[in-house]
């Protein structure tokens, strides 16, 4: 009987663990095993960013890295579940394609470069005065309009209140009248 009772089916039905759930399903191997998020540091509340849904997530941190991110039971939204996207977001911090760098293609260029940021952020900002300049329409049919239908914003379905708002006062100063939301799409 010894040898037997080193398979499961054996040691559930004549141990004490007859429903399976404990001592007769484990092997050594499993025996030794511990959960990701039993050496973490500290769990971060946050959203998922996927849809906009906003599903709660616990993301489980040790050593300033993420190590694992669930859903967050204490969720009236998502309840600590979360779709395929959303239990995969942890590649969004770790994975291996996750870039670290700005890349910036020229006009017609066949190549990436890498650009530092403050450089990239500089080309963005100089493209947004040039194109508000360039477009701005002081009036139209003899009636003031005060705006620039070049410069058009699409915000993330992810983004919570405050930032829809400051975005929101951000294009208008800029005066853009597309403002839009994936939220309502």
């Amino acid at each position: 009987m010894p040898k037997l009772t080193r398979w499961p089916v054996p040691r559930q039905l004549f141990g004490g663990d007859h429903l399976g759930r404990g001592a007769a399903v484990k092997s050594a191997g499993s025996d030794r095993l511990a959960p990701r998020v039993a050496t973490a540091d500290t769990v971060v509340k946050s959203v998922c960013p996927y849809c906009a849904v906003g599903c709660g997530q616990n993301v489980y941190v040790k050593d300033g890295q993420v190590v694992q991110i669930e859903g967050d039971p204490d969720s009236p939204v998502s309840r600590g579940r979360l779709c395929p996207k959303g239990s995969a977001s942890l590649q969004l911090t770790t994975g291996s394609a996750r870039r670290h760098r700005v890349l910036y293609r020229r006009p017609h260029g066949a190549d990436w470069e890498e650009l530092d940021l403050d450089t990239a952020m500089d080309m963005v900002a100089d493209r947004v005065i040039a194109t508000r300049r360039d477009t701005w329409q002081w009036e139209q049919d003899g009636k003031r309009t005060r705006r620039t239908l070049g410069i058009a914003s699409l915000g993330g379905a992810t983004l919570d209140n405050e930032e829809n708002y400051l975005m929101k006062k951000l294009y208008t100063a800029l005066g853009a009248v597309q403002i839009e939301n994936q939220a309502r799409i």
